[in-house]
């Protein structure tokens, strides 16, 4: 340009410019689409693509729809039924409210647009190219709203040529699809893709029901429900046993005030929640819903309302870790075992405390039977009587949802691992791990309700501490005695400790004092008892584990299976590593060759 004066710009560029923020490829336009096809109050949408959307995309719905006037209105900028002053942007309850979308979207596409009102005898058909109206005409449709975008941005050529191949956009698509479909289960939706269906979910469904017709009963089975309610945030949803996790977010799905969106504060509630039980470079599942006040929550924060911001971030951090910890911790909260084909039940790791196995005197959960078996009894458990089986040692009240109903130990190897049969198969468990996880779940139950346990020193052991360690340990030393260590000053930089707690076995008491000084100089004394010395405490626990190369008796082993089963998480240790590998006498068979 040689005019370097100040000017307006045109509408027509305006709206290429806005689309550049609302439009990136077709899995944005469905977003936009599908929110207004929900604002709309359709219980049924309908979406179909070609080439993954590069060619063609059409959003039906059912919903309320539009006379002439406002269907003509709607393509224009700024132009929204859903706010009407700027005060209401503080308490948002609808999905879209900029008024950009379908302006943005039609500028950049060849965009036709048919709907019609309850009120319209006969519906409107507007049809628009490169933001430029072509047509407009009456036309015979039913209530509701279909729109359909062609070839984006074709009169973009420098956006469209990063636009990727029909088989990535597609990948894009259907995920957006899922949000929705996740975030709206009462609504029926369908997906197509060059003419093939690949979503139909019926409308009126569950969330439960929701989930087990996108993922099937693998993940179903390893479900825990969530409900929980903290400064007035309430969370429902569900979250998943960490054997599930996935290598990428892609499966975190969050909802608020039932719109998909996301926060930084909520990153790092969920990384919290998973404390000690997610190996590093593993992510959750998890479906949840947060419900708050609309005026605590910003949602205007991007043009396609991807984040928001939190007005009071701390309690919703808070709720969030702790409904993800009470989920995951509570046995009851289980959401419901579907069958699986051979007519057994699917579980974690393919154990439950379910028999596929007809065994007349399995005790009902929350019941744990453990059964002191002969290791020179080759037989397995099918082939053995009722009364061979249930002759045990007694019973033991576990959770409900302990691994295993019987299980026998069948000895070690490698001088490590310990191989158990259970009623559905094999079972090789690490016993430092199993251990780690034991210790772990003792100190934390003595922490957080107050009653630490502590065992005197023969010799009370003097600490010669660093200055700087030496200070924070000062700082700190209440805490620690709450913790369960007798500690007190020596003078200078040294101290006495002459007692720990009980359950934390023969570690380096120096390191152990060191770590957790730390953790509760961090986080504060309420920190340091619930949160903040988890990771310190599992850490205690790992060094007075089993250590690789231990053999242990079969008693030794007897008591850990069953100390384990005791465990609110049995399935791995404080560092979220495996406790257990499981492998069903069907997946034998089938390695044998016995069936297909």
């Amino acid at each position: 340009m040689s005019d370097k004066h100040i000017h307006l710009l045109s509408e027509r560029v305006t709206n290429k410019i806005a689309a550049g923020e609302v439009v990136e490829r077709p899995a944005s336009v469905l977003k936009e689409l599908v929110e207004n096809s929900l604002d709309a109050g359709a219980d049924q949408v309908d979406v179909e693509v070609v080439e993954g959307g590069r060619r063609v995309l059409t959003v039906a719905d059912n919903g309320r729809g539009m006379n002439a006037d406002d269907a003509l209105m709607s393509i224009q900028r700024y132009a929204t039924s859903k706010i009407g002053d700027v005060e209401d942007i503080e308490s948002i309850s609808t999905m879209g409210f900029r008024g950009e979308a379908l302006a943005a979207i039609s500028s950049v596409s060849r965009f036709k647009l048919t709907t019609r009102s309850e009120e319209s005898d006969a519906g409107t058909e507007v049809v628009v190219s490169g933001g430029k109206v072509q047509d407009v005409q009456s036309a015979g449709c039913p209530l509701g709203t279909k729109i359909e975008v062609r070839n984006m941005f074709f009169n973009v050529p420098a956006r469209r040529k990063f636009m990727r191949t029909a088989r990535t956009e597609f990948t894009h698509v259907k995920q957006k699809f899922l949000v929705y479909a996740l975030a709206n289960p009462a609504v029926g939706m369908t997906l197509k893709s060059d003419e093939r269906t690949v979503f139909s979910l019926t409308p009126g469904d569950g969330l439960e029901d929701r989930i087990g017709a996108i993922y099937g009963e693998s993940l179903s089975s390893a479900l825990r429900t969530v409900e929980h309610s903290y400064a007035g945030v309430n969370i429902r949803g569900y979250v998943a046993l960490p054997r599930v996790a996935r290598s990428d977010r892609s499966d975190q799905y969050i909802f608020i005030n039932n719109r998909p969106a996301t926060a930084p504060v909520l990153a790092y509630a969920i990384r919290e929640g998973y404390h000690t039980l997610m190996p590093s470079g593993r992510h959750p599942v998890l479906f949840l819903f947060l419900q708050l006040d609309p005026g605590l929550v910003d949602v205007n924060v991007h043009p396609t309302k991807r984040e928001v911001r939190f007005r009071r971030s701390n309690d919703v951090r808070d709720a969030m870790i702790g409904a993800i910890r009470k989920a995951l911790e509570t046995p009851s909260s289980a959401a419901p075992v579907p069958p699986r084909e051979d007519g057994g039940h699917a579980a974690f790791g393919g154990l439950d405390k379910r028999s596929s196995i007809d065994i007349q005197d399995l005790p009902k959960a929350p019941v744990f039977q453990y059964p002191r078996m002969s290791m020179l009894d080759e037989r397995p458990l099918q082939d053995r009587s009722a009364t061979e089986i249930s002759q045990g040692e007694g019973e033991l009240e576990t959770g409900a949802d302990t691994p295993w109903a019987r299980c026998r130990v069948l000895g070690q190897i490698g001088g490590l691992f310990v191989v158990l049969e259970t009623e559905d198969g094999m079972v090789l468990m690490d016993p430092h791990a199993a251990h780690e996880r034991v210790m772990f779940d003792k100190f934390m139950d003595q922490v957080v309700n107050g009653k630490v346990h502590s065992q005197g020193l023969l010799a009370p052991e003097t600490l010669d501490m660093s200055p700087d360690n030496a200070a924070v340990i000062r700082k700190n030393e209440e805490v620690l005695k709450d913790l369960g260590f007798g500690i007190s000053s020596f003078g200078g930089d040294s101290f006495i400790v002459d007692s720990v707690p009980s359950c934390i076995g023969e570690v380096s008491i120096a390191e152990v004092v060191e770590n957790l000084a730390k953790a509760a100089d961090r986080g504060g004394k309420a920190s340091s008892a619930e949160h903040g010395a988890r990771e310190r405490i599992a850490m205690a626990a790992c060094k007075a584990a089993v250590k690789a190369g231990d053999m242990l008796s079969l008693s030794e082993i007897e008591k850990l299976v069953v100390d384990l089963a005791l465990t609110k998480m049995p399935y791995t240790c404080p560092h979220g590593r495996p406790t257990m590998i499981f492998m069903s006498f069907k997946e034998l068979q089938k390695k044998f060759g016995r069936i297909n």
